[in-house]
């Protein structure tokens, strides 16, 4: 297998508390991109922004309703008892404002819900379509773990925040304008006065963002690590339990279970301070105006009804402040999660830019590896000028020492990671310029791990050949000697697997997945360690099947188990990334090179 490159699977996870590598991107740009998901559903977005205009007007003409309902008890020059007429029609109608004011209130739960669902659907979407377009470096060089959290967690954090959030920032901006218009009409002073806090509370909040912001972003970072941990704890646990290595595994999620917590008390801390810090400074501005509202009614320049419609007016003014403020640990930790769902997003898809005119159907399988220099870390080269010749119909195989760079040949001529230099060709076809959808439908690859799908067996081995019939399914199962153990199955071919096939034996995924490559009915067969999970009995007899599969197809066999390629038609041994030696069994057994030392090595005992 090739050496991982950094991050990749096997190297040490880097502490959860350093994020040094991870900065905070632009917030605005962020928020744009997220608005422009939201703008898809139209329809919803502006039913939600007539709903919510509909609870502004209503919620701004209660004030004006009350400060007739005072009027009408309070003595005046004109009279001195109560308007009782007036007073029952103000009433009614402050009844009627109300029961309006429920009614949108439902409309706008119902509206934001929906406008939430369809927006994290539509990103989900996206998301998961950039993710399977990524080159498999990508996934190689980042957390499997964290790279579902993303998928799960940050977009369930930016559905929340939709759904709470977005109806109170429309409702926000429409009642802060309609606010300020009716103040300026009842006393324009006090209304200067009542929002001289306002430029406080953005001071306020401009600090308070850019300090805060950061533990919003570490909170997720680490939340991706930890969920990192837990997917290869669940995935290696077979592992983890005969090293006994429970405890280790259990303080290491502690650790970071510790830091998530410790950095996610910073942030809900930072975050709580803005509302009350907001209500702290709303209520000064309440102070200022009971204190000179009080002043101008002596003065008789406004009447009582008036003071009580200003300071609500003042609070429906500076509620959607605080509304935003109490909600800004939400709004920051969707921000963040969006920061890496769209960082995915923008990472460029795989490149294909093949052009050249050729189907599946059209190649042969002669493959030619032309001074191939690769190495998954630039400083750490692979292969060093490897020149090897794959002839159409011919079984090859691929021998050498772990890390020689044996699986790195079946990756670039799959075209899942591209040389430094030198080509790959497909019957003198260079593969960059074969289309990466026609070069991969022409060759089927059997991994070292077998890997399945949940679903039935059929569907798994269908997987080779979606439109395949039941009896195609069967008779590759046959080819991979996998039809009879799959007729004992409770179910056969309708047996359910459990998660990765945890409910069949090593070798018995292993005959699966190579059934799938047998239904693919390949041009060019990739054995990648295929029978390395199985017992030698079970090996002899896949590869007596596997005989009639590989006549006339071209077939590249990696392999340490030297045993099974002695009837390939010729043995390369890759060695400090060249070819040392190709040949048949017999020429390289009779010269006594690396060859002949690697077979000594597994049948003699001998050391090299």
């Amino acid at each position: 297998m090739p050496p991982m490159p950094p991050m990749g699977p096997g190297r040490k996870e880097p502490s959860a508390g350093r994020i040094n590598s991870e900065k905070p991107k632009n917030g605005r740009e962020t928020l744009g991109k997220l608005l422009k998901y939201i703008g898809r559903s139209r329809g919803l977005f502006f039913g939600l922004l007539g709903v919510m205009l509909s609870i502004t007007l209503l919620s701004l003409a209660a004030p004006r309703i009350q400060q007739i309902a005072i009027d009408c008890i309070t003595p005046n020059e004109e009279r001195t008892g109560v308007d009782s007429a007036r007073l029952v029609r103000t009433l009614i109608a402050l009844g009627a404002v109300y029961v309006l004011s429920s009614v949108f209130s439902y409309l706008q739960g119902l509206f934001s819900a929906k406008l939430s669902q369809r927006t994290v659907s539509t990103m989900r979407r996206d998301l998961f379509g950039d993710l399977v377009r990524l080159p498999i470096s990508y996934f190689d060089t980042h957390r499997h773990g964290d790279i579902m959290s993303r998928m799960t967690n940050d977009v369930e954090n930016i559905s929340n925040t939709i759904s709470q959030s977005i109806g109170s920032l429309i409702s926000g901006l429409l009642t802060v304008f309609g606010s300020v218009m009716i103040m300026f009409a009842y006393s324009p002073l006090l209304t200067l006065i009542s929002l001289s806090t306002v430029f406080l509370t953005i001071f306020v909040s401009t600090k308070m963002t850019k300090f805060m912001r950061k533990y919003f972003l570490e909170q997720q970072i680490i939340l991706g690590k930890l969920n990192s941990h837990v997917e290869e704890m669940v995935t290696g646990f077979r592992t983890v339990a005969s090293y006994s290595r429970e405890q280790a595994a259990i303080e290491d999620f502690n650790e970071m279970s510790t830091e998530l917590r410790r950095c996610g008390i910073r942030a809900q801390i930072c975050g709580g301070v803005m509302g009350p810090l907001m209500n702290c400074i709303g209520n000064f501005g309440f102070v200022m105006i009971a204190v000179f509202g009080g002043y101008f009614s002596l003065k008789g320049i406004i009447t009582v009804g008036t003071i009580q419609a200003f300071i609500l007016y003042s609070k429906q003014f500076s509620r959607p402040i605080n509304e935003i403020a109490n909600q800004y640990a939400n709004i920051q930790t969707a921000i963040a999660g969006a920061e890496r769902i769209f960082e995915v997003m923008e990472t460029p898809h795989e490149p294909d830019e093949g052009k050249a005119p050729v189907t599946a159907a059209d190649i042969k399988g002669d493959i030619r590896f032309e001074d191939i220099h690769f190495g998954y870390v630039p400083e750490k080269p692979v292969l060093k000028g490897l020149t090897l010749d794959v002839r159409r119909g011919k079984k090859i195989a691929v021998v050498g020492a772990t890390g020689s760079g044996k699986t790195t040949l079946v990756n670039l001529l799959t075209r899942f990671y591209e040389p430094d230099s030198g080509r790959v060709t497909v019957d003198g076809t260079d593969v960059r310029e074969i289309p990466k959808d026609e070069l991969r439908r022409s060759a089927a690859i059997v991994l070292q791990d077998a890997v399945l799908f949940s679903g039935t067996v059929a569907e798994n081995i269908r997987y080779g050949r979606e439109n395949a019939d039941i009896e195609a399914v069967q008779r590759a199962a046959r080819h991979a000697n996998a039809d009879e153990f799959i007729r004992h199955l409770p179910d056969g071919y309708d047996t359910v697997l459990t998660e990765g096939g945890a409910n069949l034996s090593q070798g018995q995924r292993q005959l699966l997945t190579i059934a799938r490559a047998v239904l693919a009915d390949p041009k060019i067969l990739i054995l990648d360690e295929a029978t390395s999970s199985v017992d030698t009995r079970t090996e002899m007899h896949i590869q007596s099947a596997m005989a009639a599969l590989m006549k006339n197809r071209t077939s590249l066999i990696i392999a340490h188990r030297l045993s099974t390629i002695r009837d390939a038609d010729v043995i390369a041994v890759v060695d400090n990334g060249t070819i040392a030696e190709q040949g048949s069994h017999d020429e390289l057994i009779s010269r006594r090179g690396k060859y002949y030392e690697l077979y000594k090595t597994q049948f003699a005992g001998n050391t090299i």
